[in-house]
């Protein structure tokens, strides 16, 4: 079996990990050069993330595990009620780097899911509003943990559960298409379900999901049309899902907010950092509860200074993290 890890620089594929085309629907209608768009960064933004990143994993370091759970905010879904749009598992023991993150992407010139190792920096940077952004951090108990990290770093089981056929809005319990938060959920499911694996393993973790009360994110989209509107995009299908959600305008999707949540259910002992950053400083939260927009900080919670371009000494660029 050809591995499908793509390592390295993001110029040939563009991250759409979530429902990117229903922030923005009618103009998608008459556009569908998604694929082509990017979002240039100035060198103090680019700099002011790359902050972040080293504050996750330093908090990644300190906490004495091998694996995480991270989500970032990356895509204008705020008003779809989705804080966080893609998810994936951070790595200590990495082959890219120190806690790069294993995860699905979208390769907009193949038309097709693959498997991607990220560095740190290249994950928080891939963010949609780079004036306020949240990442979550969800450490398991060290048994689960350390079963998932076999899952994860076994290519050949991972591999089983990366779909052919790529969907934003992919309905969470058919094996047709497949998003990136979905295939994380699935190859969890893999890991907790106790009976033999078959042929269909994505059909056999989305049964045993479903048996388990596992709930993906509804999303609303409270207009009809809109339905009729993502058919004019390829990487959004409505094929897939059930009769009753489209009459109700609605899909059912894995995200990470719905997987977290299952996660938390199952796993009571699991912990979680939550941290948002703004131009000016990282407001950073042990514990389940969320941080409240925009980027407000209780007490509690620990606030760090971010570096400001004025304050800066070009000795820092060459010690900034890799963005591999």
């Amino acid at each position: 079996m050809t591995l499908a890890w793509h390592r390295g620089s993001l110029k040939t594929a563009l991250l759409l990990c979530a429902l990117t085309a229903l922030t923005a629907l009618p103009a998608q209608a008459a556009s569908l050069s998604y694929c082509d768009a990017h979002t240039e960064v100035d060198a103090a933004t680019q700099d002011r993330l790359i902050q972040v990143a080293g504050i996750v994993k330093n908090e990644l370091e300190r906490s004495g595990q091998s694996l995480a759970l991270v989500a970032r905010s990356g895509l204008a879904l705020s008003h779809l009620d989705q804080r966080y749009s893609h998810e994936g598992v951070s790595l200590k023991a990495s082959a890219n780097a120190p806690w790069s993150v294993r995860q699905l992407y979208y390769a907009c010139d193949e038309q097709r899911p693959r498997i991607f190792d990220q560095g740190m920096s290249g994950f928080v940077l891939g963010v949609h509003d780079p004036a306020e952004g949240y990442v979550s951090i969800v450490f398991l108990p060290a048994n689960d943990a350390a079963a998932l990290e076999r899952a994860v770093l076994d290519d050949r089981r991972a591999l089983r559960f990366l779909g052919g056929s790529y969907s934003a809005n992919a309905y969470a319990f058919s094996p047709r298409y497949q998003n990136c938060n979905q295939w994380l959920i699935e190859l969890l499911a893999s890991v907790w379900n106790p009976a033999a694996p078959t042929e269909d393993a994505r059909a056999q973790a989305q049964q045993w999901l479903l048996s388990q009360g596992y709930s993906p994110s509804v999303i609303e989209l409270g207009w009809t049309p809109l339905l009729w509107l993502t058919q004019l995009v390829y990487w959004l299908h409505n094929d897939d899902h059930p009769a009753e959600d489209l009459a109700h305008a609605q899909f059912r999707v894995s995200m990470p907010e719905s997987i977290d949540g299952f996660v938390h259910q199952r796993l009571p002992r699991a912990a979680r950092i939550e941290l948002c950053y703004t131009e000016r400083q990282v407001v950073l939260r042990h514990g389940w509860k969320a941080i409240a927009r925009p980027c407000v900080a209780e007490d509690g919670d620990e606030i760090i200074e971010l570096v400001q371009p004025a304050a800066q000494v070009a000795v820092l660029t060459p010690q900034h993290p890799d963005l591999r």
